[in-house]
Parts: C-alpha cells; sequence; structure tokens
C-alpha cells in the first residue's frame, strides 16, 4: 500500500506541475499521436493473444475502445476480454475481467511528452480462471521520445499493479512493472522490440516478457500487427505466446 501510495504521488506533483496546450490537440504532430499508440483519435482495437503456458493454453480475444475526451489530452479506454483455456482436464470459454482507465497527457513536444493513466480491472470474470478475483487498481507514467527525424520512437513505461478488493480467497496482485518499447518506421510498416520487466511481490519473482512486432498501415487509418513473444524469470507466468491485432482510427 505504501508503494501505490508513492505512485499517486508522483503522478500527481507531474500532473500539477505540468500542462496540456488548451486548444484541440488532435492534429498535434508529437510522439503520442503515432498511429499505432494514438491518445488523440478514437480507436477500436481488436487483437487475439494465444499463451502456452504448464498447465496448457489460454486465449484472449479482447476488444479495446479508446474516446478522446475535453480537448482531446484526455483518453478513456475501456477493455473487454473474452477468454478460453485449454486444458487436460477442462476446456471452457467466458468473459475475463472487464477493465476501464483514463489517459491524460500533461506534456509533449515534438520530439518527446509525458503521459499519465490510470486503469482499474473489474474482478467481472465469469469463472475464477479467467480473472484475478480481485479489483486492481493500475496507475502508470509513460515517456515518449523520436529519435533520428522520427524514424525510431521510444516509449518507456513505468506501472504499478494493486489489488485493493475482491475475493478473501484470493491470492493479493501486487507487481511493478518497468517497459521499454522501440519502434522503427520505414514507409508503411514498423518493427518494434519490448522487453517488460514484472517485479511480483506476493511471489517474490520476476515474470518478465519480451517480444518483437511487424506492423504495416492497410489505409491510412487502418492498420494490422502481429507479435511473437516469450516469457522469462523465475515466476514466469507462460512459456511463449503470439498476438495478433486490428487498429482502426478515426
Amino acid at each position: 500500500m505504501k508503494k501505490l501510495l508513492l505512485y499517486f504521488s508522483i503522478l500527481f506533483l507531474i500532473s500539477s506541475t505540468a500542462k496540456a496546450q488548451d486548444e484541440d490537440i488532435s492534429r498535434v504532430d508529437s510522439p503520442f499521436s503515432e498511429p499505432r499508440y494514438h491518445y488523440f483519435l478514437q480507436t477500436i482495437l481488436l487483437y487475439n493473444e494465444y499463451l502456452d503456458t504448464d498447465n496448457g493454453s489460454f486465449n484472449t480475444t479482447n476488444l479495446r475502445v479508446l474516446q478522446p475526451i475535453g480537448n482531446k489530452a484526455w483518453n478513456l479506454r475501456f477493455d473487454l476480454p473474452l477468454i478460453s483455456t485449454n486444458s487436460n482436464s477442462i476446456n471452457q470459454t467466458g468473459l475475463g475481467d472487464i477493465a476501464a482507465g483514463i489517459s491524460y497527457i500533461p506534456y509533449f513536444k515534438k520530439n518527446d511528452g509525458i503521459g499519465l493513466r490510470t486503469r482499474v480491472v473489474s474482478n467481472s470474470a465469469v469463472d475464477p480462471s479467467f480473472g484475478s478475483g480481485k479489483w486492481v487498481v493500475i496507475p502508470a507514467f509513460i515517456f515518449a521520445k523520436y529519435f533520428k527525424q522520427k524514424q525510431f520512437l521510444w516509449i518507456s513505461t513505468v506501472e504499478h499493479s494493486q489489488s485493493f478488493a475482491g475475493s478473501s480467497n484470493r491470492n493479493d496482485v501486487s507487481v511493478t512493472l518497468f517497459e521499454n518499447n522501440l519502434l522503427w518506421f520505414f514507409g508503411k510498416n514498423w518493427l518494434a522490440t519490448d522487453v517488460a520487466f514484472r517485479y511480483n511481490y506476493f511471489l517474490d519473482g520476476f515474470q518478465n516478457n519480451a517480444f518483437m512486432e511487424f506492423g504495416r498501415k492497410i489505409t491510412p487509418t487502418n492498420l494490422v500487427y502481429v507479435h511473437p513473444s516469450v516469457a522469462f524469470g523465475g515466476e514466469k507466468s507462460y512459456n511463449f505466446g503470439v498476438e495478433v491485432g486490428l487498429l482502426v482510427l478515426f
């Protein structure tokens, strides 16, 4: 809880001392307007993620909607996951934990910027194996910067997940994430590498993962991508996975 309060204090201080532009910023040329992670346009993301684990496989089909509000420095996010499990004992499909969040861009320039985000994941899964059994709050700090005449984009994220309510029979959630994503743009395509270090305080171990991603603009506002991933660390939650997604920008 002390860690959570510290993160909230840091985010509050940053948001109090930095301000985004008051005018409509949807056309601002900044790292946060890059189509792969666009904060200023309405976005629909539909992706399917397959994860292989020691106890079988998990398949998540997720619908994510991002809706800018106000002067578009603010952004609402909603996630609706449908999860399928496949193991030696049981195969089943159902709704996972529904999540909602809000992002704010307090500072940006043409080559760099700072973002703040808070998400709440509800305890709404229809089956215990489809969710954490907890209500979880996830504050995050995001830094983005262009390099080499905007040929490369670096996005760094510090995030903490902390449960605050839910089933007393389930383990508490307390995980800190430090993630770095580097994207290389060429023509209508991009190639990305990402390494995420996650420390699980309850398990007292790391649940890290890394992925490579290839994406392409198929129209000016429609993008597709695929990225394989691999997990590493003493308490990794899966072995390997692959995600395929479609983004639609409005």
